[in-house]
């Protein structure tokens, strides 16, 4: 049975969602794409004719819905014409950590999954194809099938994984020139028909070769394998250069020495304060979710220590700014740059900047902060999110904001400063005038350098007490 697809619906407007199907509306013009959201304010955004207010900054984003918006891609909030219309519907909602119940701290939080699964079952007039993009545990499409045929009023649905790997700041050039497209579904005439109808779609400008397709248990499995990797990688790294800081060696000569080994190689070998965003400690602690539930302790115990090690990272990076002010930030100026989890993205998920700010907070510092792409709103929001989750404190939002100051000019967030903390690496922090800043900051004058961006000989010249991650 070969399926024509004519109308795709993407349930979910948010980093995945958006930026994935505007690539596909405009690599498939004859294809009508929806994405739909249930918060009208994201669905303005992303119609505003001014392209900078897109919801989501993304290098690259506002060129492609330049294109596509309105010729075969629209934003909207009628969720279930939508859904009534389209053959292929994508499920790209928020996945969270649990907060409560059973699983809180580990296991993904599937309510909004299990939401939109209903409501295409209840909505849909025939059966369609329904992909799951967010990021799932494995077999959670089991739990799709199961309410798509119990409540779909006897409509045959095919349920597909196809997760993404795209890292943000980057999303746009990852869609276009993916490594890997990864499709997973049910192996009968059926399933492999649904299949074929995705592989199609990608094939408009995906080599066919890079479309990879597996079971449905592999697929879901693949994406959180990937994450775990890639952040094993970075905490790895991370943990040498807290032994490089002891011993004198450098990190950034040992991640060039072990990347020339071909079995190894050079990427995600940056050492930095942290990795951030919604994906790499979520997805973990999700695998270890999944390894204790089958009783497989001591994998678990493996993958839970990569994200002991990022905490700790964090921790050591705090620490390490009071003891360097003489062991007390209180009252003290603390100028952040960087607030987004990485540079060339508004996201601040997980952000090492919150756990940072948290732990010199505690110590009544008192933190100016600059960040190109993050509004002040998000800020505060990521602050009282945080300190909601602390049951061993009591949160008082006026304190917060007589501590903190957002600034939308860097020269003004760094003037008076007892210490500099670079959280994002941001290009455009390589390129200010270090001489005249060192000249209006207090003395001694610290910089923490979070994300090694900076030149640690030429900062001394100047005049900076520097201290960069893994720099002994």
């Amino acid at each position: 049975m070969k399926h024509t697809i004519k109308t795709i619906t993407c349930i979910g407007a948010g980093y995945v969602g958006g930026p994935t199907m505007a690539v596909i509306a405009q690599k498939c013009p004859e294809i009508k794409v929806n994405v739909v959201d249930i918060n009208p304010q994201r669905i303005a955004e992303w119609n505003d004719t001014d392209l900078d207010k897109l919801p989501i900054y993304e290098p690259g984003l506002k060129e492609v819905v330049k294109e596509a918006r309105g010729r075969n891609l629209f934003f909207s909030t009628e969720v279930e014409a939508c859904i009534r219309e389209a053959e292929m519907i994508f499920i790209s909602v928020n996945t969270p950590t649990k907060t409560y119940g059973v699983g809180k701290g580990m296991a993904a939080d599937l309510k909004y999954v299990e939401l939109s699964a209903r409501q295409i079952a209840r909505i849909a007039p025939e059966g369609k194809i329904v992909v799951e993009k967010s990021t799932l545990p494995v077999r959670t499409a089991q739990s799709i099938k199961t309410i798509l045929e119990a409540e779909g009023n006897g409509n045959k649905f095919q349920v597909l994984s196809n997760p993404e790997f795209l890292a943000e700041g980057t999303a746009i050039t990852d869609l276009h020139n993916p490594d890997r497209i990864l499709i997973g579904g049910d192996q009968d005439e059926d399933g492999l028909a649904a299949i074929q109808a995705l592989v199609d779609i990608y094939a408009h400008w995906v080599p066919r070769e890079q479309i990879i397709t597996t079971r449905l248990w592999s697929s879901e499995l693949s994406k959180l394998t990937a994450n775990a990797f890639l952040a094993q990688r970075i905490s790895s790294i991370n943990a040498i250069s807290a032994l490089c800081e002891r011993t004198g060696a450098d990190v950034d000569e040992i991640a060039h020495a072990i990347g020339a080994d071909t079995r190894i190689g050079p990427k995600f070998l940056r050492s930095s304060v942290g990795f951030g965003g919604s994906c790499f400690q979520k997805d973990i602690l999700n695998l270890v979710y999944l390894c204790r539930h089958f009783n497989l302790p001591e994998v678990a115990d493996y993958w839970e220590g990569v994200v002991k090690m990022n905490d700790y990272q964090k921790h050591r990076f705090a620490k390490q700014i009071i003891d360097s002010l003489f062991n007390t930030v209180s009252g003290k100026k603390i100028a952040f740059l960087g607030w987004a989890f990485k540079k060339d993205t508004n996201d601040t998920r997980e952000s090492a900047a919150i756990y940072v700010a948290k732990e010199l907070l505690d110590d009544l510092a008192e933190i100016h902060i600059y960040d190109p792409k993050v509004k002040k709103e998000q800020i505060f929001r990521d602050l009282e999110y945080v300190y909601s989750q602390d049951p061993t404190q009591s949160f008082d939002p006026s304190v917060l904001q007589s501590l903190i100051t957002i600034h939308e000019e860097p020269y003004q967030a760094l003037e008076n400063a007892h210490a500099i903390a670079i959280l994002t690496e941001w290009d455009e922090f390589k390129t200010y005038d270090w001489q005249k800043i060192h000249t209006r900051m207090l003395k001694p004058a610290f910089v923490f350098d979070g994300r090694n961006i900076l030149d640690a000989s030429e900062m001394k010249k100047t005049g900076f007490e520097y201290r960069g991650i893994g720099k002994g």
